[in-house]
């Protein structure tokens, strides 16, 4: 072997730190290792199978797929081989040299020290092949690819570098052999392997293997010959795609097995719906909701969807034309009887069998959801902890399951005034007001600012709950989303706000009594503030505060506004409505001030106060900051 033939690389760095966290034994369930490991084999043997549809010669004379599990207790090996696709050098290093995934930086910001909360981390992560590490002090990776002549090893003690090395290898595939540390030695029992196996691979759709020694012929005790059984390698495993199999016949911890090996997890799922469609339409789906987001489920170059199998061959990963964006944190995989064997992302994008399957689909999830938030409130939190905000994405993307989607969301309100989003729209429905036909919510940028804004004073005063949203998303979301179960929605910040049958006569009386002390106010605001406002009008929404700003029906939110820059987007010029409070002591005694130029000067502080309030900024706060300064000093003196 020439040294052009071996080289001598460095990991990436994050897999250097993942590395030493490995070593030093993160996990307490060390056997996980050989789960991990089983899984690659048998996608590797997904892979084989869906390319050698359209050429069988890579199967070249051996098209029995399986994996094989053997031991050296001399040696301390235990070495784990298939015969599925293999890999090539440039595969090899960049499948083992790095971590190909995206939110590698954001993971290991998150990482604390505390082994016991790192192990979840690394978990959500998805790191199955330098599990291996955990029970070896050394792996060798010998690989050939199907089709290709050339074999590669891999080696690495899993101290920051490794070693690759062209070799010869009769059969294609992919063998790794674990050198295990002195402390480890129990990975080299069979009757151990084989429980593991049992545990955690039953479902896997090919044979694991393990070698039965030749058992000689003998003699019973009356004399009776007992026939001897060959040396043979003996399938350890059910080998039957899980997924066909009856739901009765499966039980939870093999369902929760089967998803920690399609979804790359290291934790339970929070629920999951296994259907088999017959019909127009025939396919079997098996979709779960995880328990934790990854950390990149907000990069938009993610690759997400279910895995595809046609009549129980694989076809590929993450076909996401069966699930829309908004659902794209469930995994899973769907298996279809109509669809043809080598059908492409291109053929899936406008067919109509994928079309009725999504919407088949797309249907069981909301199911899944609602029965969940219904039936298990704290799993449900935990799950609008975690993708609640991916979900509200729904009502913009399909209007078919507005109502449906709407069912599911959470929101903080001021019935509890804490920050949790935990109220249901139903929730809130049922506490209405008698005569309240509307649904209130207010958008700011914070919790606090929602929670404090002034346009909550009169909502607050007549015991009306008000929906607190400050998620990036909700205005977007609450321009598609205006009604639900026949009420509509309305924004305690748009339009002139009228509460309709929740206002008595004698209240509505006092109000206009109180405008008529005032009534001069409007038009000197409007002469001095001139094409700072759109209008100048009174309000009776408010009860401590002297004065807001709100939207026009027709214009463009501040939150949308800043939404809209925030992607580039031009945004168009709008003007607030100023709103003053005909009962407030600062509105009063603006009314009896004669000095036109304080007049003018406290108007727009009244107005840039409103300003600051409704969008948390102000176009010139050095302005505002002169003013206040200029009054708070005449008063002073």
């Amino acid at each position: 072997m020439t040294a052009a033939e071996k080289q001598t690389l460095g990991f990436q760095t994050e897999v250097k730190q993942l590395l030493n966290l490995m070593i030093h034994s993160l996990y307490s369930n060390k056997e996980i290792f050989l789960r991990e490991l089983v899984s690659n084999s048998s996608d590797a043997a997904d892979k084989l199978r869906f390319l050698a549809l359209s050429n069988t010669e890579l199967y070249d004379g051996d098209a029995s797929l399986r994996v094989r599990i053997s031991t050296d207790k001399d040696a301390k090996t235990l070495t784990i081989s298939d015969n599925g696709i293999g890999m090539n050098r440039e595969d090899v290093i960049s499948a083992l040299g790095t971590i190909a995934k995206s939110g590698t930086a954001e993971f290991f910001k998150n990482l604390t020290g505390d082994q016991a909360k790192d192990s979840k981390l690394i978990g959500q992560f998805g790191v199955g092949f330098y599990s291996a590490f955990i029970v070896a002090d050394k792996v060798t990776v010998r690989t050939r690819k199907a089709g290709e002549a050339q074999g590669v090893e891999w080696e690495s003690h899993g101290e920051g570098e490794f070693t690759i090395a062209d070799i010869e290898k009769a059969d294609r595939g992919t063998e790794i052999t674990l050198h295990l540390r002195d402390d480890e030695t129990e990975f080299l029992d069979e009757y151990r392997l084989r429980g593991i196996v049992t545990k955690y691979s039953d479902h896997i759709s090919i044979p694991v293997e393990m070698f039965k020694p030749e058992v000689p012929a003998s003699e019973g005790e009356d004399g009776e010959k007992i026939e001897g059984t060959p040396a043979e390698w003996e399938a350890i495993n059910k080998a039957t795609a899980l997924w066909t199999r009856d739901k009765s016949d499966i039980s939870e911890e093999e369902y929760k097995e089967f998803y920690k090996h399609v979804g790359h997890d290291w934790e339970e799922p929070l629920t999951w719906a296994h259907n088999k469609v017959e019909g127009k339409t025939e396919y079997t789906s098996l979709l779960y909701v995880p328990k934790r987001a990854p950390f990149d489920m907000w990069n938009r170059e993610r690759r997400s969807g279910l895995k595809l199998y046609v009549q129980r061959v694989f076809i590929m990963d993450d076909a996401e034309q069966f699930m829309p964006s908004y659902l794209r944190f469930v995994k899973g995989l769907l298996d279809s009887n109509d669809l043809p064997l080598n059908v492409s992302r291109e053929i899936l994008q406008d067919n109509k069998i994928t079309q009725a399957i999504r919407k088949g689909c797309t249907s069981r999830v909301l199911k899944m959801l609602d029965r969940l938030g219904k039936n298990d409130v704290e799993n449900y939190q935990t799950f609008w902890n975690e993708f609640g905000q991916v979900l509200k994405e729904g009502p913009a993307e399909d209007s078919a399951h507005k109502e449906d989607i709407a069912k599911l969301l959470r929101f903080a309100s001021t019935h509890s005034d804490e920050k949790t989003q935990n109220v249901s729209l139903e929730q809130y429905i049922e506490r209405m007001k008698e005569g309240q036909d509307k649904i209130y919510y207010v958008v700011a940028d914070s919790f606090e600012a929602a929670k404090n804004s002034p346009h909550l004073e009169i909502f607050r005063k007549k015991g009306i709950e008000v929906l607190l949203m400050s998620d990036r998303v909700d205005e977007w979301m609450m321009s598609y989303l205006t009604e639900f179960s026949e009420k509509q929605f309305q924004s305690v910040t748009r339009g002139d706000l009228d509460l309709g049958n929740l206002d008595d006569e004698e209240t509505k009386k006092a109000q206009e009594e109180t405008e008529k002390e005032v009534s001069g106010l409007v038009e000197r605001m409007k002469t001095v503030l001139g094409e700072k406002v759109k209008e100048v009008r009174f309000t009776h929404r408010l009860t401590d505060s002297p004065a807001c700003v709100v939207t026009d029906d027709h214009d463009m939110s501040s939150q949308m506004q800043k939404l809209m820059a925030s992607i580039g987007q031009e945004v168009p010029d709008s003007k607030p409505i100023f709103e003053i409070n005909p009962e407030h002591q600062l509105v009063k005694h603006l009314n009896e001030l004669q000095d036109e130029d304080k007049f003018a000067q406290w108007s727009e502080v009244l107005l840039d106060q409103a300003l600051l309030a409704e969008r948390g900024s102000l176009k010139d706060p050095a302005g505002f900051v002169a003013r206040l300064n200029k009054l708070m000093l005449e008063l002073s003196k």
